[in-house]
């Protein structure tokens, strides 16, 4: 048995591109972050499945913006590094969501001096920044309700209003902290929020070029792996930008994408029990043992 976690552990690492000497945020000393093991964000964020097949979806619902779009576009090299973009989206949740508190704004701030870096003008010359505040509030919201989206929908499905209300009300804080405005808190809000933005969003040739390099990506890993998290990703787009993007929905979802999502989920967390919520508990719990320690000696 060992062996075949190890053996499902390195197919992940390669994948995703994750180093094997790479430290996890959760196991960076400290207190207890941002958010803490009492918040909804912890578990839904610990999901590894989940958070792909979100991360995946998210990047879908984030390009249909022209903002959005265009830094992807004039400030990275997307059509080689498409992997490189969804492990460092990978890596910003985890270390927002689990490393204490120091380390955790840390990030924040590394990814706001890169977005100083990225402006310039879109097709029809109007300028873009991605520091402007209402872009961010763009991008953040289409990737909370996409990550939360597919844990409620592959992991939770009974999981409360209440409770989906705090996982924005909670994320929101990272939002603030890198600029965004009239960040959404609760479901009702983020879902008004997209309907308004509707509008705005768009679909032309530059977007196309950018979702098949995304595409592109479906084939790697073994054992079409890649290839249902990227189904599953489609399937959880609304269906309004599953249209933009000329998605088939009959192709795309259905009792058995779900029922082999739910198997690899529940593969991952067997061949994975040592997850991230799980070592940044064990991370707080030994903080507040020493901390005690202190105070009784």
């Amino acid at each position: 048995m060992p062996l075949v976690r190890d053996t499902i552990l390195r197919q992940v690492r390669e994948m995703f591109g994750i180093p094997r000497d790479a430290v996890p945020p959760e196991d960076v000393p400290g207190d207890a972050g941002l958010y803490g093991p009492d918040c909804v964000a912890w578990r839904v964020h610990g999901d590894l499945t989940t958070m792909m097949i979100g991360g995946i979806a998210a990047l879908m619902l984030q390009m249909l913006h022209p903002g959005a779009l265009a830094g992807v576009w004039d400030h990275s090299n997307f059509r080689e590094d498409m992997r490189g973009r969804l492990r460092r989206t990978a890596f910003f949740m985890s270390r927002t969501t689990y490393a204490p508190t120091e380390q955790a704004l840390a990030i924040i701030a590394q990814v706001r001096a890169i977005h100083d870096q990225v402006e310039g003008r879109l097709p029809d010359g109007s300028p873009y920044s991605a520091n402007d505040p209402d872009l961010l509030t763009w991008v953040h919201v289409a990737g909370a309700v996409s990550f939360l989206g597919a844990y409620v929908r592959h992991r939770e499905p009974t999981m409360s209003l209440a409770d989906q209300d705090r996982y924005f009300a909670e994320t929101s804080r990272v939002a603030y902290e890198l600029g965004a405005v009239s960040v959404p808190t609760s479901l009702r809000e983020a879902e008004a929020y997209l309907r308004g933005m509707r509008p705005h969003l768009r679909c032309d040739e530059r977007t196309r070029e950018v979702m098949a390099a995304l595409l592109a990506h479906r084939k790697i890993g073994p054992g079409g792996l890649a290839e249902l998290f990227f189904q599953a990703a489609q399937d959880l787009l609304p269906g309004w930008a599953a249209q933009m993007h000329g998605f088939s929905r009959s192709l795309a979802g259905g009792p058995a994408l779900w029922l082999g999502v739910r198997t690899l989920g529940a593969t991952l967390r067997w061949a994975m029990p040592n997850g991230p919520e799980q070592r940044a508990r064990r991370r707080v719990e030994t903080q507040v043992a020493n901390t005690h320690q202190a105070i009784e000696s």
